[in-house]
């Protein structure tokens, strides 16, 4: 249909959000799907708007501002990993497990772990995660202090070494390669009057999987703590 004379064509609308369909769930759903499909430079306030069908104002009503979703963002990869979580009965089958789903929710959305896995989040999902670690702890039979100091040692292990794994796969796929090509290329080059020791290990160094180092880091962790532990996990 042609608009007649003198009249100008009406301007498409953004379909809105019926009142009260905008909730804190669906603003964390929404930008968690924006990081998995845009990765970190694509998470804008503007593109967050208008993938929610609203004005982005809207959602400083839920949220204070960017840094407040993340934190939300960042508790629901925790919620993620913890999904169908159950302690073990030995405690140290509890912390490898726990360290293990980490690790797999921050590499399932590594833009929003990227951005956000450092942070402390101050909300359920991480209170729930860091009480089962002081829970395991305890039941090793370490008592306040040092339960609490070895709680840190585990929870940054898993966050730090998880979130730095889904930084690298945040990258773009052609930054990926050029980091991993130019890795080989130099250690595989070294001179081994001046390098010796990468020359004995160059050919195995390249063989290595990221999922051995680290499961062989949560290893040395664990047999570390169980080593201290007053009440070791009985086999």
């Amino acid at each position: 249909m042609t608009t007649p004379p003198g009249r100008t064509a009406p301007t498409a609308r953004r379909p809105r959000l019926r009142r009260g369909a905008l909730t804190p769930e669906r603003i964390v759903d929404v930008s968690l799907r924006l990081l998995d499909e845009h990765g970190t430079d694509g998470f804008t306030m503007p593109r967050l708007g208008k993938a929610l069908g609203a004005d982005q104002t809207a959602v400083y009503r839920h949220f204070a501002g960017k840094d407040e979703i993340l934190l939300a963002v960042a508790d629901r990869l925790l919620e993620e990993a913890l999904t169908g979580f159950e302690a073990h009965p030995h405690w140290s089958d509890t912390l490898a497990d726990v360290c293990r789903r980490v690790r797999g929710a921050y590499l399932a959305h590594p833009a929003a772990a990227a951005l956000s896995g450092p942070r402390t989040t101050r909300r359920p999902a991480e209170m729930r995660a860091a009480d089962t670690v002081i829970g395991a702890l305890g039941d090793a039979g370490f008592g306040a202090a040092e339960a609490a100091l070895l709680y840190r040692v585990v929870a940054d292990f898993a966050l730090l070494w998880s979130g730095g794994e889904a930084a690298f796969h945040s990258l773009d796929a052609e930054t990926k390669a050029h980091e991993a090509d130019g890795w080989a290329r130099a250690y595989r080059a070294a001179d081994p009057r001046e390098y010796p020791h990468i020359h004995r290990v160059r050919d195995p160094l390249f063989e290595v999987d990221s999922a051995d180092v680290f499961e062989t880091a949560l290893r040395l962790l664990l047999d570390s703590i169980e080593q201290r532990a007053p009440r070791p996990p009985q086999t």
